[in-house]
């Protein structure tokens, strides 16, 4: 049960992507917008981040949980009742603090329910629970919205009911104490012990272009379907991230008993595949490309958050293990913010089929440059995951 408020708070994350279609008929907005609306969670995400890890590891994970869950139910009361694009980034922002607090002071505490017994087994959880919220909003939208009357307020009135249970879990929640309080400032980039550095450079090189191919999927991926590709079910949208986080999910399973490097080099590999399953998607207008894309993407992510978490676990002492988590992260969604609002401006100027091409390019470069620097690294990640 420590892993729901995790899976909740990531429902939230992703649940607007199936809608921002009716988002962008209704109010109108560029495909440029949409990528701003949706980086606007990461810079929610990565201001969390500076501040969540470090507290959480100071004055305890529910002192940080519980406020960020009641952040996304304020969240999704905004998103239920949007009318501008204004009302859409302060709900993405707001979802992003919410999510930073889930990534590191949440995962955490999974940790710390399990113990240090079963530490491999906590970075397995953390990580599903994560990949698995993050699939079942989307999905539960497009479902919900293709369904029921006013798809806009129902999805999150849903997402409210889950926000609650989340709550009442987090309250019962047996973590313990902060054993010291630290030192140094409250808020600032969080990092790792000296000694652990090398496994964060290994995670962020694996994890940040895995993330960045699924973050391009739920931002741009509705306006492919429904503009290059003529697609313009919801409830496709919604079971394409599905299924894309199913896969990151269901293969971290898989791969549990593999050494790291292993995993952190398939990671790798799966995410420069999805990129060139992404360039068929748009140039032959084929929705199997696309969700084959999807589905390699999710790979990616999977594989390199599993294998960061797995190095971190095995590597930093519980006092910093919130903070470390939340430099993973920072890593991770710096790309992941960046590269497809880029991509986003790019199709408005050029059109969506040359915007997807280029970041293709360049995310199947990052991903190979990831994938070498794992390679060279072999005895600090041969143990299993």
């Amino acid at each position: 049960m420590a892993a729901w408020p995790v899976t909740a708070i990531f429902v939230l994350s992703n649940a607007a992507t199936p809608l921002y279609v009716l988002w962008q008929r209704d109010i109108g907005f560029s495909k440029g917008m949409l990528t701003v609306i949706f980086a606007c969670y990461i810079v929610g995400l990565l201001g969390s981040l500076l501040v969540s890890g470090v507290v959480s590891d100071r004055l305890g994970r529910k002192r940080v949980l519980l406020p960020a869950l009641g952040l996304a139910l304020v969240a999704c009361g905004i998103f239920a009742t949007a009318s501008s694009v204004a009302a859409l980034v302060v709900a993405r922002l707001l979802t992003g603090i919410a999510v930073g607090a889930a990534v590191s002071a949440g995962m955490a505490a999974v940790t710390d329910v399990a113990g240090q017994r079963r530490k491999r087994l906590a970075a397995l959880l953390a990580s599903c629970a994560m990949v698995l919220g993050a699939g079942l909003g989307p999905f539960l939208a497009g479902v919900l919205s293709e369904t029921l009357p006013a798809p806009t307020v129902t999805v999150f009135l849903v997402e409210a009911v889950l926000l609650a249970t989340a709550a009442l879990v987090v309250a019962r929640m047996p973590v313990p104490r902060p054993a010291a309080t630290g030192g140094g400032a409250w808020i600032r980039v969080p990092g790792v012990p000296r000694e652990s550095r090398t496994q964060l450079v290994l995670g962020i090189a694996a994890f940040g272009p895995g993330i960045t191919a699924t973050s391009f999927v739920l931002s741009l991926g509705p306006s492919l379907l429904s503009g290059a590709l003529h697609t313009t079910s919801r409830v496709v949208a919604g079971g394409m991230a599905f299924v894309m986080f199913l896969v990151a999910t269901g293969v971290q399973f898989a791969v549990q008993r593999l050494r790291r490097r292993t995993v952190l080099m398939a990671g790798a590999v799966s995410t420069a595949l999805s990129t060139a399953a992404l360039v068929v998607a748009v140039h032959a207008s084929s929705v199997p490309a696309l969700t084959a894309s999807a589905v390699l993407a999710g790979a990616g992510q999977g594989l390199g958050q599993l294998g960061g978490l797995s190095l971190l676990n095995s590597a930093v002492p519980p006092r910093r293990l919130a903070e470390a988590i939340a430099a993973l992260n920072v890593g991770g969604y710096l790309l992941a913010g960046s590269l497809p609002v880029a991509a986003g401006y790019l199709s408005d100027a050029t059109g969506l089929t040359t915007g997807a091409t280029v970041f293709a390019a360049v995310l199947a470069a990052l991903a190979v440059a990831g994938g070498l620097v794992v390679a060279a690294a072999r005895r600090r990640i041969a143990e299993p995951v």
